[in-house]
């Protein structure tokens, strides 16, 4: 459980050291100096780009022209392997606002780090159980067998719910494994199967790997993507949540409304064809609110089974963690 609660904290996994680009970032950004507010530091866990409506908002340039207004001279981003490596550039001082899934963030806030939640950015993510080709069809079958999935992460956490309804717990081995190392995983046969992500879980379908289960199909063990920010951060620019706030809401609605042109720069962002894409990512997933209802219910539910698993360190209000964005 030690090595467990490390693994969701600060990334150990078993030797796993930060991509070289994750690293790079991160040296960018620390010879930028840290109380010049007008540079923002916006990490986040993905592609060569970040995707959703902070993506679309970098790639359309409301971002750029909406902070320039509110005096941000520079805007830097670092991309992240995973949330548990965004979260370490937090602790650090390196970033200012991280994109980032549930659990990690929840982890960390639970741990008694000074963040604030800004945004749901995306609600109902769906985590996939994948299959070896010529392996188990059911979760009944999976007993006595390892399974892998990226620590810290919602799928992990999807996972470990599953794993607890279905009462095979104590049956079964995980192991964490990064999503990129997935696929040649399965192939091998190193691992029965492979909890992972919205888009990965569909291509490997697509590829002949058999599906056991999806979050879809259990009320509450879906994922959201989470936008926070440190309290140090928001101590300088107070007014920096309902502004964010403004351009994400725009950046949802001007995807949603230019879908075709939203879905072709993802998948050349993701490298996946636009038809997983469309799987991965239903366009009602996104939200134009910063804390829509159903998104918020999700995010409780994954907090008490954090909580409840000891993931997380302590249990917390998401009232009190939500920034109340109105300006000051």
């Amino acid at each position: 459980m030690a090595c467990l609660l490390l693994l969701l904290t600060t990334g150990c996994s078993q030797g796993e050291t930060k991509s070289a680009q994750s690293l790079e970032a991160i040296n960018v950004n620390n010879a930028l100096v840290s109380n010049n507010i007008s540079t923002l530091r916006i990490g986040y866990v993905g592609s060569s780009e970040p995707t959703g409506a902070l993506g679309w908002a970098k790639k359309k340039g409301i971002l750029e022209r909406e902070l320039q207004k509110a005096r941000f001279k520079n805007i830097t981003f670092a991309r992240f392997p995973n949330g548990p490596d965004l979260n370490e550039a937090l602790v650090a001082g390196q970033l200012d606002v991280g994109s980032l899934g549930d659990t990690p963030a929840i982890v960390l806030k639970a741990r008694g780090q000074e963040t604030r939640l800004l945004r749901i950015s995306q609600f109902n993510t769906t985590a996939w159980l994948v299959a070896k080709k010529n392996g188990p069809r059911s979760l009944a079958e999976l007993k006595g067998e390892k399974i892998a999935t990226q620590k810290g992460s919602y799928m992990h956490r999807y996972l470990l719910g599953l794993l607890a309804e279905a009462k095979i717990a104590k049956d079964v081995k995980v192991v964490h494994l990064m999503t990129t190392e997935a696929k040649a995983a399965l192939e091998r046969g190193d691992v029965a199967a492979y909890a992972t992500s919205s888009d990965l879980g569909p291509f490997l379908k697509s590829q002949g790997f058999p599906v056991i289960d999806s979050s879809a199909n259990h009320q509450g063990l879906s994922g959201t993507s989470l936008v926070v920010a440190t309290e140090s951060f928001l101590a300088k620019q107070p007014d920096f949540p309902e502004k964010f706030n403004t351009i994400l809401t725009e950046a949802a609605k001007d995807l949603k409304a230019n879908s075709d042109e939203y879905y072709q720069y993802h998948a050349q962002t993701t490298k996946y064809p636009i038809d997983i894409i469309k799987v991965s990512f239903p366009l009602k997933q996104v939200s134009e609110e910063p804390l829509p209802a159903e998104g918020v219910k999700l995010l409780e539910g994954t907090k008490k089974f954090l909580v409840s698993q000891g993931l997380a360190k302590s249990d917390f209000k998401l009232t009190d963690w939500a920034v109340n964005e109105q300006p000051r």
